[in-house]
């Protein structure tokens, strides 16, 4: 049975079709997986019961030839994610025991084509965070380890519970949500593939908010093939949500294996910053090589603003979760905290549910909001964040189909290794990454080799809005170069 869940998902989904196994066998042993991975701490609630009933339901529509295309496919679930009946919290105290009379759109979207719910997964609180060390339940541990080291490292932020779930084989594909940099990230740091779709491209509805205008769902998956077919379920039109994009959703998987000969791929100078490490250097040169080799041209570009889009998004993110956060109160739903009168009650309970990263946020947030300093922080910041779309525009416009980065700085680090005193060294793991956020812009990140220590380290493709299929076809170039990542030898 444990060999059911070392299947792709593009695998399982064949073979649940052929009837090789029934949708409750694969269920159940991933279900038996989850139980024994306490240690990693990615699930925070585990489901197996909703999980067992989600699946016999698809045992009967496929006994029909009525399967849809995630029939019987065992996913995790972020804790952003709004999931009816089940308990969301982000992974903060001041949800308490939250629990929806309602389904977010793109979870309602994975049942509707007969995915099954294994369980909500650990992030970092309100999603803030780049190692999911915010939570209110505790770090998510990465299943991979240095070569010859029992040292626990982080598994990326914040959606560290989806990354650490996929790369220890816990379910066949997860949901994330990227702010900036959180899904193509934790990716690189467990040696999977993640990919931050456009802006617009999947709802927003029932997703806890954390920033508005830069917050995207997108999945998880151990390949190219397996995470395309997961983002065309995600992806739609909403009118729940007025930023969702009324355009039709291609086939994602039919783009894998199409030819990129002669896409322009864009390598920018700005991406090479003082003391990076040399694999990530070298990486970076084994991807060009890899997608030259396969007929595309690589081109230098100048993205000349990209300097200034981690202090802008560390302006812009904070200030619109200020406002977004303003409504835990403990009034209507989630933890109270009473006090002497009403605004006692909000400070006690405001005091005592958010965590620290997330109250340095909300401050930090409303300070730029301010009077007096809304001026000259968030409406600079918001120039410099239309100057940095305007440098992806004039690439784009220029013939460049996509542009390639490394997608993080450095391998997965270890716990408590980045220092609390200082969390301007975490939000420089997202140098790579908020750049797309601040355009809008899709990206995806592809395990492309290893470190010196046998920790995973990923490549990142940048691409033109709306056009995830050159991505994919992009990624599968690399996945087919550097082959799909292992799995971690299991310790936990």
């Amino acid at each position: 049975m444990s060999d059911l869940t070392n299947l792709t998902l593009a695998e399982a989904r064949d073979g649940l079709k052929a009837k090789t196994f029934s949708a409750a066998e694969i269920t159940e042993a991933h279900i038996a997986a989850v139980a024994e991975s306490k240690p990693l701490n990615a699930y925070i609630l585990e489901t197996p019961d909703k999980a067992r009933e989600m699946a016999k339901a698809s045992d009967v529509r496929l006994a029909k030839g009525e399967g849809g295309p995630l029939e019987g496919i065992p996913l995790g679930i972020k804790d952003m994610f709004c999931t009816e009946g089940v308990r969301t919290t982000a992974c903060s105290k001041i949800l308490d025991d939250f629990t929806p009379t309602y389904e977010s759109t793109v979870t309602s979207q994975l049942w509707r084509d007969g995915a099954v719910m294994l369980g909500k997964l650990n992030n970092d609180e309100f999603a803030m965070g780049s190692s999911n060390e915010t939570s209110a339940f505790g770090n998510v541990i990465n299943p991979w380890r240095a070569r010859g080291s029992t040292e626990n490292l982080v598994p990326g932020g914040s959606s560290g519970g989806s990354s650490s779930a996929v790369a220890a084989r816990l379910c066949l594909g997860a949901t994330g949500t990227d702010t900036g940099g959180s899904i193509r990230q934790p990716a690189a740091f467990t040696g999977i593939v993640g990919i931050k779709p456009t802006y617009g491209r999947c709802s927003r509805w029932g997703i806890v908010a954390f920033a508005s205008s830069l917050d995207q769902a997108g999945p998880f998956a151990r390949t190219v093939r397996d995470t395309a077919i997961l983002m065309r379920s995600m992806s739609g039109h909403d009118p729940k949500d007025s930023t969702s994009v009324d355009m039709p959703v291609p086939d994602y998987e039919a783009a894998i294996g199409r030819s990129v000969k002669g896409l322009k791929i864009g390598v920018p100078k700005e991406y090479r910053v003082d003391g990076m490490p040399t694999e990530i250097e070298k990486l970076w040169q084994q991807g060009r090589e890899w997608l030259k080799a396969a007929g595309a041209e690589i081109v230098e570009i100048s993205l000349p603003h990209t300097k200034y889009a981690l202090p802008a998004y560390y302006i812009v993110a904070p200030a619109e979760a200020s406002s977004n956060l303003a409504r835990y109160d403990g009034v209507r739903y989630g933890a109270r905290v009473n006090g002497g009168d009403i605004t006692g009650m909000y400070e006690n309970t405001r005091g005592e549910g958010f965590g620290a990263e997330v109250k340095r946020r909300i401050m930090i947030g409303t300070y730029v909001l301010s009077a007096g300093y809304y001026d000259a922080y968030y409406v600079r910041a918001q120039k410099v964040r239309t100057l940095i779309k305007q440098d992806f525009d004039k690439v784009f416009a220029s013939g460049v189909h996509a542009v390639l980065t490394p997608t993080t700085p450095s391998p997965a680090f270890a716990i408590g290794s980045k220092s609390k005193a200082d969390p301007v060294e975490m939000y420089l793991n997202d140098i790579f990454t908020v750049t797309v956020n601040m355009a809008g812009l899709p990206g995806i990140s592809v395990p492309a080799g290893s470190s010196p220590e046998g920790l995973p380290l990923g490549l990142q493709l940048i691409g033109r809005p709306f056009d995830e299929e050159s991505l994919f076809a992009l990624g599968q170039v690399i996945e087919d170069s550097a082959g799909v990542h292992p799995a971690p030898e299991k310790w936990w």
